[in-house]
């Protein structure tokens, strides 16, 4: 099994190595196009601000290579979002994977939310032996909206997505790399059960 994780100078990837490494798999940090595509499962993390996070995927002509895949492809929290169409942090246009914006939260309760959240309307094989409202560990100030490829959602201030799946391609706003064996569950599950 031939796992890359997408290396744009944007994503938190030492504690998605480990988690990999503690289910017993190698992973391969990379920027380098083909070994992206001949990858068996590719994982699209992202911490940071959209707008620059796109510049570097330009930059590397990831923009273009991401969206294209056709192996299974797991975006992580900024990676999520920058799969979407448009993002309102920077004015951002996305890959335009997934129909539908990126918005910031509007809300009286502190923003970025950091923490744990419960999540729920659980819909899809990635999250097989996960319970409803299960705690994942999320941070973040710009949320999807809940529409038709929603696969769950959790609530802060009010219900939103927080997973998403189309065709070959998963999103999730939450860390499952810092998640705990539950997260480690998902990660599992996106190398195991995924499909394209």
């Amino acid at each position: 099994m031939k796992i890359a994780i997408i290396d744009y100078g944007a994503g938190n990837v030492k504690s998605i190595e480990f988690a990999l490494q503690r289910l017993g798999y190698e992973s391969k940090l990379t920027s380098d196009a083909q070994t992206i595509k001949s990858a068996d499962r590719v994982i699209f993390p992202g911490v940071g601000e959209a707008s620059s996070a796109m510049n570097m995927l330009k930059n590397t002509g990831l923009d273009t290579v991401i969206p294209n895949l056709k192996q299974p492809v797991l975006g992580i929290c900024l990676g999520m979002q920058l799969m979407c169409k448009h993002c309102e942090e920077g004015d951002t246009k996305g890959l335009d994977i997934f129909d539908v914006d990126v918005i910031k939260f509007n809300t009286d309760l502190k923003v970025p939310q950091v923490g744990w959240n419960i999540i729920f309307d659980l819909k899809s094989d990635l999250f097989k032996d996960i319970e409803e409202n299960s705690y994942m560990y999320l941070v973040h100030s710009y949320y999807v909206p809940n529409h038709k490829n929603s696969i769950a959602s959790t609530d802060y201030g009010l219900k939103y997505s927080v997973a998403l799946h189309k065709d070959n391609f998963y999103g999730v706003q939450f860390h499952p790399e810092k998640s705990g064996k539950i997260g480690e569950q998902i990660l599992k599950n996106f190398i195991l059960n995924s499909s394209n």
